[in-house]
């Protein structure tokens, strides 16, 4: 196998990339003259030229993705006209070639506005006429909704809009929680399945395989299998139309079935952790993920800005030394008691109670999966007054923000208090950091079993101490303990 890929990458590999990039190339003076001068709030009456325009981009499109080994493109199922289904929902999303059916039906996108600037790529986006959405506008997720629901509205006068429900690419195992937007107008849509049925190459664009490696594997194939399934329209019923949430579940579900692939309530915030690259990145087996979607089903992410997070660690901060049992927690986050609530409770409980210092650092995680160094200075500033932690309360604060219960703080505190203090500072920590990037690694303790949390376990119990899933060893600070350590 690796000598095949090696004779295809100096031979069929540059071939195939030039020839790719030629047909972009001939493809955007034809986008262009489409484009110019059209309205981008309404749909003109389609000319005879642009008709004409459209199909020699299919065309032009189509052998692109024919040079890149995609000689087939098998389609199954019944395509809907745009009045019958306005909305395209398409799964699983896991890489760049999923923009083969864009192609192929020309339906319009969303996708970053960003993009329109791309030179000739930007030409060919807007052909389409996508959804843009705008990071820098704050309103932009509001405006994006309302767009797709004027258009989607619209009778079949705008074209369908294809939507990747997931909103980030997956390894194609399952199918993760559905981003509500393509269910907020209420309107028929036809979920569109996905299949690469290809043996050398998974085609999975994953942060551990990386998109570029997977563009040398594919056009490094001498074909490359794509199947595009289009299943019956769905029709929501009045309580779907209610429940936009509901309404994607159940059409995940069908799709799933299809698929024959597991569903998991995972969702692209939650997946965002994942990602999150640096010294702190997380280990695979955390309880954040866990923890993320939780705090996601009870709402207790939305609107969580920074200031919020410096208010509940104040919060936190006055509560210091006492611990709650489920019912203080569940008025803590002024939520009735259910069991989402419960179910978080047992991710930090000890004996029956928790320090709810634990739940602010976790929230902090994953409000902020890509600012962990921010997380562990509030978490120094937040528990403890004179800004240094002695080896428990390390342990806390690390345990908590990896979400694992398996890690050699022991050893950990040993390298940084290298004056044996017997307590370190939040710049002792980054001082280390720099030495030793790959802390996580090496004192994350594999050989150990991770700790599950338990709902079940909630009551103190007298012959073996009682763990939660977060910080295994953790116990209320003694001030006259410590004392007698650093003595």
């Amino acid at each position: 196998l690796k000598d095949s890929i090696a004779v295809m990458t100096v031979t069929l590999f540059p071939v195939r990339l030039l020839f790719a990039a030629f047909m972009m190339l001939l493809a955007w003076p034809f986008a262009f003259v489409a484009t110019v001068g059209r309205s981008e709030d309404a749909v003109e009456p389609l000319s005879w030229w642009r008709w004409l325009v459209d199909l020699v981009l299919k065309a032009i499109m189509r052998a692109m993705w024919f040079s890149g080994g995609f000689h087939w493109v098998r389609v199954k199922g019944r395509p809907a006209l745009p009045s019958e289904a306005p909305i395209l929902t398409m799964a699983p999303h896991s890489s760049y070639f999923d923009a083969i059916p864009v192609t192929v039906t020309m339906a319009s996108i969303v996708m970053k506005a960003e993009s329109k600037d791309i030179p000739v790529w930007g030409t060919l986006i807007k052909f389409i006429r996508p959804v843009f959405v705008s990071r820098s506008d704050q309103d932009s997720r509001r405006k994006t909704v309302e767009e797709i629901k004027r258009r989607a509205c619209s009778d079949g006068e705008w074209p369908q809009i294809m939507i990747f429900p997931e909103g980030t690419c997956t390894n194609r195992s399952c199918l993760i929680a559905f981003k509500p937007g393509a269910f907020i107008p209420g309107v028929p849509v036809q979920p569109v399945l996905l299949r690469y049925p290809n043996e050398m190459v998974r085609i999975n664009s994953t942060p551990k395989q990386g998109v570029f490696k997977i563009l040398w594997l594919t056009l490094c194939q001498l074909h490359n299998s794509v199947e595009i399934e289009y299943l019956p329209t769905y029709t929501p019923s009045e309580e779907e139309k209610k429940d936009p949430a509901l309404f994607a579940k159940n059409v995940r579900r069908i799709m799933a079935k299809a698929l024959g692939l597991r569903i998991i309530d995972y969702s692209f915030e939650d997946c965002q952790l994942a990602m999150a690259k640096g010294p702190l990145r997380l280990p695979k087996h955390t309880c954040l993920l866990e923890f993320a979607r939780l705090v996601r089903h009870l709402g207790l992410k939305a609107g969580v800005t920074d200031e919020v997070l410096h208010e509940e660690a104040s919060r936190a901060r006055e509560l210091c030394g006492s611990r709650l049992d489920v019912e203080g927690f569940s008025q803590y986050l002024n939520q009735p008691m259910t069991e989402a609530v419960q179910d978080i409770f047992s991710l930090f409980e000890e004996h029956g109670k928790m320090d709810v210092r634990e739940y602010v650092i976790a929230l902090c995680v994953v409000c902020r999966p890509f600012r962990y160094l921010e997380t562990i200075k509030l978490a120094f500033r937040v528990s403890w007054e004179d800004g240094a932690v002695v080896e428990d309360e390390l342990a806390v604060i690390l345990k908590t923000a990896l979400g694992i219960g398996d890690f050699a703080v022991c050893y950990l505190f040993r390298a940084i208090d290298c004056q044996d203090k017997g307590k370190i500072t939040f710049d002792d920590f980054c001082r280390f950091l720099e030495d030793c990037p790959d802390f996580v690694e090496q004192y994350h303790c594999l050989s150990e079993p991770i700790p599950q949390p338990s709902r079940e376990s909630t009551s103190p119990s007298e012959s073996q101490p009682s763990t939660n899933g977060f910080c295994a060893d953790f116990s209320p600070r003694d001030p006259s303990a410590h004392s007698k350590k650093q003595n």
